[in-house]
């Protein structure tokens, strides 16, 4: 849209469809860093506005001047705005937590920009399919060092508070296990694994009966899938 014509608040708007999009197709989309920065112009442009009016109002009484509408309708679009900020923002914070925990709180596999889909991803839901792609350079600098500072808070957690419980902080939820033992067909090598019976190495295509606990993390990342 021609600048000459666009309304204030339409870049908002836009950047909320992005969110409905984002949602709608189940994707993370690249961080528009330049819709946000104009929005951000636009707010500065609407406050010298608002400034302006005040100071040509000095002595005249605002309830019969008729330009006291035009700061109320400045101030709504600011307002609005900063609406439009905040939900497109808090979506995409959700959206790094959803995929932070659908690869099992593995953060250096989320930020991976080389990392290719496992072979069991399809049955692992959407949100990891996403996560094996070129996430980091969907993110903004902010948004890696929110991704990095959440990992710090869980691992100090998982660390301060549950050193007495048997509990993996990060294994999936939604799917209670049956059997306290599950095999396992190895997808991608691992290398050596610390388990309940030892040392195991494991390389692609071998076969191992191990605790889940053991290998609950590694069942979620993607390089090993349950037989």
């Amino acid at each position: 849209m021609d600048s000459s014509t666009r309304q204030y608040g339409d870049l908002a708007t836009q950047l909320v469809q992005e969110s409905r999009r984002s949602t709608a197709t189940d994707t993370l989309l690249k961080y528009n860093d330049v819709l946000v920065r104009s929005i951000i112009r636009e707010q500065r442009q609407l406050e010298s506005l608002i400034q302006e009016t005040l100071s040509s109002q000095e002595g005249i009484d605002p309830a019969s001047d008729p330009r006291t509408s035009t700061v109320m309708l400045y101030q709504t679009t600011i307002l609005r705005n900063k609406r439009c900020l905040l939900a497109y923002h808090h979506h995409r914070k959700e959206r790094l937590k959803d995929l932070y925990w659908s690869v099992g709180g593995a953060l250096p596999l989320l930020l991976s920009t080389y990392a290719s889909a496992p072979a069991n991803n399809a049955n692992m839901g959407s949100e990891a399919n996403a996560s094996s792609g070129d996430i980091r350079s969907k993110l903004s600098p902010h948004e890696v060092d929110f991704l990095r500072a959440y990992n710090d808070s869980l691992i100090n957690f998982r660390s301060g508070v549950l050193t007495t419980e048997e509990v993996d902080l990060f294994a999936p939820i939604t799917k209670p296990p049956k059997d306290l033992h599950v095999l396992v067909r190895v997808v991608r090598d691992c290398g050596v694994i610390q388990t309940e019976v030892g040392a195991i190495d494991f390389r692609r295509g071998q076969r191992f009966m191990v605790r889940r606990a053991d290998v609950e993390h590694l069942i979620v990342q993607g390089y090993l899938e349950e037989v």
